[in-house]
C-alpha cells in the first residue's frame, strides 16, 4: 500500500449518490463536534483527529453525506495531515454501495481542483483498484510507507 496521485485537471464528472434521498455537504463549524464524534466512533481516534484538523481552515475541508433524516452517512476530508492529500474517508456500512463514497471523493478532489491544487496525494490508500478506475490513480513508486513512517505509536 503506497500512495496514489491524481491529475485533478483531468476529472470526471461530479454524480450524485446513487441514492437521491442523500445530500453531501460542507459542514458547518457548530457541526464539528458532532461530525468528530460520529468519526471516531465508526473509524477511531486517529481519523477523528483529522476531521479535527478539516475544521481549523477556511473553507473546512471536509464534506458529509446526510441521509434522509439529516444523519451523517459518511465523510471525505482533505489537507489534513499533509497539504495537497486526500482523506480520511469513510462510509457507514449502513449506507455502502450506494455511491456515496464516490460521490464525497469526486466532491472533495473537485473542491482541491478548485482551490488551484493540480495533483491530489491519496496516502496509503488500501484501496488503489477502485481509486484508479474511479479517478485515474496512479501508483506513486517507493511511497510506502510514504510520510505516515514516522507515527507516535499507541501504548496501551
Amino acid at each position: 500500500m503506497g500512495d496514489l496521485l491524481v491529475k485533478l485537471y483531468d476529472l470526471p464528472a461530479m454524480p450524485k449518490a446513487s441514492d437521491a434521498r442523500f445530500q453531501i455537504k460542507r459542514p458547518m463549524a457548530p457541526e464539528k463536534r458532532t461530525v468528530v464524534r460520529w468519526v471516531e466512533e465508526r473509524f477511531g481516534e486517529r481519523w477523528a483527529s483529522e476531521v479535527e484538523m478539516a475544521f481549523s481552515g477556511h473553507p473546512i475541508r471536509c464534506f458529509v453525506a446526510l441521509g434522509e433524516g439529516r444523519e451523517l452517512a459518511g465523510f471525505a476530508c482533505y489537507d489534513t495531515s499533509f497539504r495537497g492529500f486526500f482523506g480520511p474517508t469513510g462510509v457507514d456500512e449502513e449506507y455502502r454501495g450506494r455511491g456515496i463514497g464516490t460521490a464525497l471523493l469526486l466532491r472533495s478532489l473537485h473542491a482541491m481542483a478548485d482551490e488551484g491544487y493540480a495533483y491530489a496525494v491519496i496516502g496509503y490508500s488500501g484501496a488503489d483498484e477502485y481509486y484508479q478506475k474511479t479517478v485515474g490513480a496512479i501508483p506513486i513508486p517507493d511511497s510506502e510507507p510514504g510520510p505516515y513512517r514516522d507515527w507516535i505509536k499507541r501504548s496501551g
